[in-house]
């Protein structure tokens, strides 16, 4: 039988004076000390998340519970929801895609349930039914899901947050066409969530930027956010144990390359891409450096002369996939399975391919677009 359980926060959480640490139950060890060291140099009223960290250790993002109130507003507001609504909660707590729904419920008055067992599409959807759910978070892989199963969205839900990932036009096209309403929205761990989400009114205009936020883009094209809902700063731990502060400041640069458009009084956000070495898999921000460098030290101790290359390709469900291009040698298969073996499910290779020879650029570095051409359309 399907199991629905009620999300029941301790009412005072959002005003008492404690930490909340929002532990991985998969990696329970990664916040090992971060209690302590929190309360050692007297932060209150904050919540930690962890983030991708780009040298392997963990790295946490600290928010104040008050960001979770301001950003849950701004939402309620956008999509108009109130005490009538029941939100269905699908993505996992110690994410903020899943932990922020309980600050925006609290506001608004929404029932609130949870789906959190072992994601399955049909069982996703007997729980929207007998929840009669009309809000719910997903990720562009649950959608992609429901869309493989062909399930028809239950008649109560009017609005299906998708976030973690861009969600690609066919995928939303086929979402909709089933009766889904989906809305594409941006935001990350830093900003408590949302930073621009589309309007139910409006599925097929891009993401509104939401109230709360200001938003510019650099000189590279990046995007820049300010706001009260913006994390305080990073924590990282030590290497030789303990734990590092790193305030973020006022404002915030994204790895992201958006597209602004002022319009009245709304800005308007387009994502066009991730600044160069950072990728999205299933809805996890990973980056390839130290995954490539790992990769390198590999091929060294396998006498491969030219290191193979680490290649990010789109892909449906996991919105990218990882592929290892390497030039003919008798160590490749080896190498593809001491990589594997050395680094967590999410970041290993999928397959291995073999070049007649890795292209470079003038400069020296792999030519990524020439070598993905290649391996997508034979050269």
């Amino acid at each position: 039988a399907m199991r629905i359980s009620r999300l029941m926060p301790a009412a005072d959480f959002w005003n008492d004076e404690s930490c909340h640490i929002a532990r991985d139950p998969k990696r329970p060890e990664n916040a090992s000390g971060l209690e302590e060291w929190a309360a050692g140099i007297g932060m209150k009223k904050v919540c930690f998340f962890q983030t991708s960290g780009s040298e392997g250790r963990p790295k946490w993002v600290c928010l104040e519970k008050q960001a979770f109130l301001i950003s849950g507003e701004a939402v309620n507001r956008h999509l108009a929801s109130d005490k009538s609504d029941c939100w269905l909660v699908a993505l996992p707590q110690h994410h903020v895609g899943g932990f922020a729904i309980q600050a925006r419920a609290m506001l608004s008055g929404a029932r609130i349930v949870s789906h959190l067992d072992r994601w399955q599409p049909e069982s996703f959807y007997q729980a929207c039914m007998d929840s009669r759910a009309t809000l719910v978070s997903l990720v562009p892989t649950q959608v992609h899901d429901l869309v493989h199963a062909a399930l028809r969205s239950p008649p109560s839900l009017r609005a299906v947050i998708v976030g973690g990932g861009s969600m690609s036009l066919e995928l939303a096209t086929a979402a909709r066409s089933l009766g889904w309403p989906v809305l594409q929205s941006y935001g990350m761990t830093e900003a408590a969530s949302q930073i621009a989400t589309q309007l139910p009114h409006a599925p097929h205009r891009p993401m509104a930027v939401l109230p709360h936020w200001q938003t510019r883009l650099d000189e590279k094209g990046r995007l820049v956010i300010r706001g009260p809902a913006l994390a305080l700063g990073y924590v990282t731990q030590a290497p030789h144990k303990g734990w590092l502060w790193h305030p973020i400041g006022p404002e915030l640069v994204t790895r992201d390359i958006v597209a602004l458009n002022q319009d009245k009084d709304r800005c308007w956000l387009e994502f066009i891409g991730r600044e160069i070495g950072f990728v999205k898999i299933l809805g996890e921000l990973v980056h390839l450096a130290p995954l490539q460098s790992k990769l390198n030290d590999l091929a060294l101790v396998l006498n491969m002369p030219t290191p193979p290359v680490l290649v990010p390709l789109p892909d449906n469900r996991r919105e990218t996939k990882l592929l290892l291009a390497a030039e003919l040698h008798p160590n490749a298969d080896k190498l593809l399975h001491m990589y594997n073996q050395a680094v967590e499910p999410l970041h290993q290779v999928s397959d291995l391919r073999t070049v007649s020879a890795i292209p470079y650029t003038a400069l020296g570095k792999v030519d990524l677009i020439a070598l993905i051409k290649e391996l997508t359309t034979g050269g």
